[in-house]
C-alpha cells in the first residue's frame, strides 16, 4: 500500500482510504483517525469494514451505483411519442415541454428527456418546396455529371445574380464586442437604396467573376454575359449553370448566346436554387460581409462588395460537390413520399 500512497497517479480519494488502513493496521482507534484525516468515524469504519470484507480491491474501486429507478412506464413513453409526432395542441401549432407535460400528466422534465431520446424538436421548423419540373430528374442528372466529370478544355461557371441587396445604416452606433458579450447593434436602421450582384463562380478553382448593377433585367444579365466573354481565354468553351429566371432566357439573351457556339448552358430545376453552386458564395458573401456591414450608400455598399471578391480571389477555395445525381433523386423521392403520407 506505501506504493500507491508514494504513486503520484494514485487519485486522492484512493490515497485517503490508504491511509485510514494503514492508520488502523499502526493500532490507531477510529476517533484520532477521523480527526487526523479531517473525516467521521463513520467514514473511517466504512472503509476498514470494506477492506476487511474485499481487500484491496474494495478500497480502490467504488461500490456500483443503482442509479434512480426509472419511474415512468415504456406504455406512457410511447404514448408520449406518438402525441408528438401525430397532434397538435389545441389554439397551438406545436407542443411545447409545458402544454405535452399537462396533457400526458408528467413533468416537463421527463417530457424534455424523452424528446431528448427520441430526437423530437417540436418547437423546430424548416422550409422546403419540391420542384414541378417535368424534367427534373434529367436536369439533376445533367447539372451534378457536370459538377462531378467537368469536361476537358472548357469552363465551368455557376451564374445568378442576387438582387435587392439594402444599403442600410444603423440608426445608432455599435457597441463593441466585450468579453462575455457579443457585438451589439440597433434592431431599426436607414435604408439608402440597392444594388443587385452578378456572380459566376469558377467550378474548378474557386474564382468568382463579380458585377454591380442597378437592376436585373435581361439588358443588365447581357452586360455581365459581355463581360465574362471577354474575361474567359477565347479558345475555352463555356459551360454555364443557371436557374429559368425570365432574365436568363430572353430572347434578346438567347441570340446573343446563338451566335456564340462556345457557350453551353446547363438549367438547374424550377424551384431548386440548392443546385447552382454560385448560391454558396453568396450565403458567404452574406455572412461574411452584407449582414452587419454598416453602409451609407449604394456606391459604398458596391466597393465593399467588390472589394471583398477581390480579396478573396486572391486566395480562393472552391466549393466541391460530392453527392450523386441518384443519392439526390432517392432522398427527393423520400421526401414526396412522406409529405403525401402526412396529408
Amino acid at each position: 500500500m506505501d506504493g500507491f500512497l508514494r504513486s503520484g497517479s494514485t487519485p486522492q480519494k484512493v490515497a485517503f482510504r490508504i491511509r485510514i488502513v494503514l492508520g488502523a493496521a499502526a493500532g490507531i482507534s477510529n476517533g484520532q483517525l477521523a480527526r487526523s484525516l479531517q473525516t467521521t468515524k463513520t467514514s473511517v469504519l466504512k472503509w476498514r469494514a470494506r477492506y476487511c470484507e474485499r481487500g484491496l480491491e474494495g478500497i480502490l474501486d467504488d461500490a456500483p451505483r443503482s442509479g434512480r429507478k426509472k419511474t415512468i412506464s415504456p406504455e406512457k413513453e410511447a404514448s408520449i411519442v406518438q402525441a408528438t409526432l401525430e397532434t397538435k395542441p389545441a389554439q397551438a401549432t406545436h407542443w411545447s415541454t409545458r402544454s405535452m407535460a399537462a396533457a400526458q400528466g408528467v413533468s416537463d422534465t421527463t417530457v424534455y428527456r424523452i424528446w431528448k431520446t427520441h430526437r423530437l424538436q417540436p418547437h423546430r421548423v424548416e422550409t422546403f418546396k419540391f420542384s414541378r419540373d417535368p424534367n427534373f430528374a434529367d436536369k439533376v442528372r445533367d447539372v451534378v455529371g457536370l459538377y462531378m466529370n467537368p469536361p476537358d478544355k472548357a469552363l465551368v461557371l455557376c451564374v445568378d445574380e442576387k438582387s435587392q441587396i439594402q444599403a442600410l445604416d444603423r440608426t445608432q452606433p455599435l457597441l463593441p464586442l466585450r468579453p462575455g458579450i457579443p457585438e451589439r447593434q440597433t434592431h431599426d436602421y436607414k435604408r439608402y437604396g440597392t444594388t443587385t450582384l452578378f456572380a459566376a463562380l469558377n467550378l474548378i478553382d474557386g474564382n468568382v467573376i463579380a458585377e454591380c448593377q442597378p437592376r436585373h433585367r435581361h439588358q443588365e444579365f447581357l452586360r455581365f454575359l459581355r463581360r465574362i466573354d471577354r474575361t474567359v481565354p477565347a479558345d475555352l468553351d463555356i459551360h454555364i449553370v443557371l436557374d429559368n429566371y425570365g432574365t436568363h432566357t430572353h430572347d434578346v439573351v438567347r441570340q446573343w448566346l446563338e451566335g456564340r457556339p462556345r457557350y453551353h448552358l446547363h438549367f438547374t430545376p424550377t424551384s431548386a436554387s440548392w443546385l447552382n453552386l454560385v448560391e454558396r458564395f453568396f450565403a458567404e458573401i452574406t455572412e461574411r460581409r452584407i449582414r452587419r456591414g454598416t453602409f451609407r450608400s449604394v456606391p459604398e455598399l458596391n466597393r465593399a462588395i467588390v472589394d471583398y471578391v477581390r480579396h478573396r480571389n486572391k486566395n480562393p477555395k472552391p466549393f466541391m460537390w460530392t453527392t450523386k445525381a441518384s443519392a439526390i433523386l432517392r432522398k427527393v423521392q423520400r421526401g414526396r413520399a412522406n409529405s403525401e403520407a402526412g396529408h
